[in-house]
């Protein structure tokens, strides 16, 4: 596993007084306007904003206060920390919330109550009135304590020139109060038929919202349980090994270079190699892969993965930030904040939305006095109050983030890091898949398999140039032989002036002698001859060599060949497995390899794939993508290795397989972090899940809100004689968040089949 995957430097912002997803496009855009900002992106659901470039934190801050909102940047360089920060301060709002709540329905029920058991709710005596009016001062004192930050939040808002959820909440229930005070103190302005008092209803829908806010936040908890998680993985200490003795020490306190102890049962402190004993390690929760994985002396382990068996020491290699586990944290962080196309536009549709609201309010007050029965001004005031509340589009704002947070939790529980909102949205359209060979369906690690000979030369003498030559290569197959070099005690050269020939072979100069070793193509390049007096076919050996699977590599010696080295690349075990999955989803998988065309051939058809093609150099491979792009395919492309990079850089979506190299993963969208393709399926699986219940929840705010203005409007009042109350109003607008949140956290449960 790479331990060096990274994420973009950026700041995050805790916003106070963000209120509805109508705030989302006004923060961002005050903080885009600031000097050095190149991204500014909101999660509504946790009220953070990260803003990536060189502004300092006091401008985005002052930025932030200049717009009527408040900010503090979170710990990003200490995410436990940062996590318990967030959970404490969502204890305190919760608790906040939950005693504005009983405050306010604490008055608002008895009343509602007195009013449904047919108390009079209107002003006909002295008595009456000042009963009222007292009434009226314990209503204000409860909206000034309960509701107080929206009325703030509301004028702030009005400063500004803009409308929130805080604009709506503070119209309706400010307009219901302020009639029934006009009623209380100077009944003689209102018609007699509409004197009613809605104190009430102020008092309710206050106490609603509240409960639908804190029941957000509670539900809001759980979304994030899998970052809990990875960030908990990470021990408190660790066992130093120092002079000879084992101590205790704070995990901060362990640098690079430390020796440390990990007994059987304990979680590995840092990224270290091992350099005494053996074990097992479980890296289920890093990789997703639940099988424990055997490690040895020289191996590699990663912070937060659990020793199962031996006692073992280890080296540090990373520590603190800079461990595989915390930018694991760090990216599954950043895609929760990710938006992808289709949450922007529930952004901008609640830009413009509460404005239009307000003017809607308006409207339906007009057409009530204008043609409304008798009394008019109450039905007004109902239907503009009503309209008010249950437009809040408080859902529409949740329906994105939600899902994302719980589902980007979700997929790095099956080892998928997303990056990116558009990888995510892109993944669920994905028509055709691009599979490298060597490392994604096979295993990336191969075996010499045979060596055939010119009559000039020796087995030994061959493995003595190839491998002193391999030495300088970083492709896989090299690796084979050098291995093989080893295992028969076969000591190298000194290789100079080497050269790898791109999608061809090396070349260099090993004791004097110039030496190529490589495809075909690099033979042909160079004129050297695959025929020799009595030997055999060279030609001919190859093809049945690939035919087979294997990788026939042409060794010439002084422009003379002096025989093959085949290597074979096994097919991973799941490979098969998980290429068929790929199918059943719709979606066409296409290898593509720098191998010759009877080995691609080869592998291709043992794991079920019809498209192929072989012999591609780095630079086509991007090329081969571009091609299918512009047949009207969206295509991914799954790769490991540094030549795969430009065409997983120019895929719809990159994959990269986590157990390759840093450039191949830094250049992907999506990093897969086990070896497995299944991890690519499930990948995909998660996406359309994703995007599903997205979709799930704009549709129920949509419908929510586009059904519910013109029912609290009083449009099907001439038909049905049906007209909203207030507080009905109240209840579904608070309940309406709960219903988003809620379809978010199924996907807690999701399992890819």
């Amino acid at each position: 596993m790479s331990s060096h995957l990274s994420s973009k430097h950026s700041t995050e912002l805790q916003i106070g007084g963000a209120g509805c997803a109508s705030c989302i496009s006004k923060i961002e855009s005050a903080l885009s306007s600031v000097s050095g900002v190149t991204k500014a992106q909101m999660n509504f659901a946790e009220r953070t904003v990260a803003v990536e470039g060189g502004a300092t934190s006091e401008q985005l801050i002052r930025a932030i206060e200049e717009i009527g909102y408040t900010a503090q940047v979170t710990r990003a360089n200490n995410l436990d920390q940062a996590q318990q920060d967030r959970e404490k301060s969502d204890q305190t709002y919760y608790k906040r919330l939950m005693r504005d709540m009983w405050l306010a329905l604490g008055l608002g029920i008895p009343l509602m109550l007195y009013g449904l058991a047919g108390g009079s709710m209107t002003v006909s005596s002295s008595q009456e009135q000042v009963s009222w009016l007292i009434v009226g001062l314990l209503t204000f004192a409860t909206m000034y304590v309960a509701g107080g930050r929206f009325y703030i939040g509301a004028w702030r808002s009005l400063l500004n020139k803009a409308a929130t959820m805080d604009t709506l909440i503070a119209l309706g229930t400010g307009a219901a109060w302020i009639y029934s005070m006009v009623v209380v103190l100077v009944p003689s302005l209102i018609p007699e038929l509409a004197r009613h008092i809605y104190f009430e209803a102020s008092s309710m829908i206050i106490g609603l919202i509240n409960l639908g806010l804190a029941l957000e936040v509670k539900a809001r908890g759980r979304t994030s349980e899998a970052l809990k998680r990875l960030i908990g993985l990470q021990p408190k200490t660790a066992r130093r090994i120092l002079e000879g003795e084992e101590v205790d020490v704070a995990i901060s306190a362990v640098e690079l270079g430390h020796f440390i102890r990990v007994r059987p049962g304990e979680k590995i402190p840092v990224d270290a190699d091992v350099i005494e004993g053996s074990t097992s390690i479980d890296e289920s929760m890093l990789t997703g892969e639940p099988i424990p994985v055997e490690k040895k002396l020289g191996d590699s382990v990663s912070a937060g993965s659990i020793n199962k068996t031996g006692s073992i020491v280890i080296k540090a290699t990373a520590v603190g930030e800079h461990t595989a586990l915390s930018n694991i944290i760090s990216l599954v962080k950043q895609a929760q904040n990710a938006k992808p196309p289709i949450g922007r536009i529930a952004d901008t549709i609640s830009a413009y939305f509460v404005p239009s609201v307000v003017v809607i309010a308006f409207l339906s007050a007009v057409a009530w006095l204008t043609w409304g029965p008798s009394p008019s001004y109450a039905y007004a005031l109902v239907a503009a109050t009503t309209v008010l509340i249950i437009a809040c589009p408080c859902a529409l704002g949740l329906a994105t983030p939600m899902s994302i947070m719980v589902g980007v939790g979700k997929a790095a529980e099956y080892g998928v890091l997303i990056r990116n909102g558009e990888a995510l949205q892109t993944t669920s359209k994905i028509t055709t898949m691009v599979l490298d060979k060597t490392g994604t369906i096979t295993v990336g690690a191969p075996k010499v398999t045979e060596i055939i000979t010119s009559n000039q030369f020796q087995e030994d003498e061959l493995l003595v140039f190839a491998a002193s030559i391999e030495l300088r290569s970083e492709h896989p197959l090299a690796q084979a032989i050098i291995e093989c070099a080893k295992d028969r005690g076969i000591l190298t050269i000194d290789a100079h002036d080497f050269n790898a020939v791109s999608g061809k072979g090396v070349e260099a100069t090993v004791d004097r002698k110039k030496v190529f070793l490589g495809n075909l193509a690099l033979m042909k390049e160079n004129n050297i001859s695959l025929q020799i007096e009595g030997a055999p076919d060279f030609h001919e050996l190859a093809s049945n060599l690939a035919s087979e699977a294997k990788t026939p590599m042409f060794l010439a010696v002084d422009n003379k060949l002096a025989g093959i080295i085949a290597v074979s690349d096994p097919i991973k075990e799941d490979s098969i497995s998980a290429i068929q999955r790929l199918k059943k989803l719709g979606i066409k998988p296409v290898m593509l390899t720098g191998d010759n065309q009877l080995t691609a051939k080869a592998v291709a058809c043992k794991v079920g794939i019809k498209d192929f093609i072989a012999e591609v150099l780095p630079e086509e491979k991007a090329n081969t993508v571009k091609n299918l792009q512009a047949s009207g395919e969206i295509v991914g492309m799954v790769g490991d290795g540094i030549n795969d990079a430009p065409a997983l850089a120019s895929a719809d979506v990159g994959f990269a397989i986590g157990t390759g190299t840093d450039v191949a993963i830094e250049s992907a969208d999506i990093t897969l972090m086990r070896g497995s393709l299944h991890g690519l399926v499930d990948a995909i699986s998660v996406s359309k899940a994703i995007l599903k219940n997205i979709k799930q929840n704009m549709l129920g705010a949509f419908i929510y809100n586009t059904l519910g203005i013109p029912v609290a409007a009083g449009v099907f009042y001439p038909i049905f004689g049906l007209l909203l109350n207030p507080v009905v109003a109240g209840l579904a607008m608070a309940f309406s968040s709960v219903t988003v949140v809620s379809n978010a956290n199924r996907l807690r449960f999701l399992k890819p089949e």
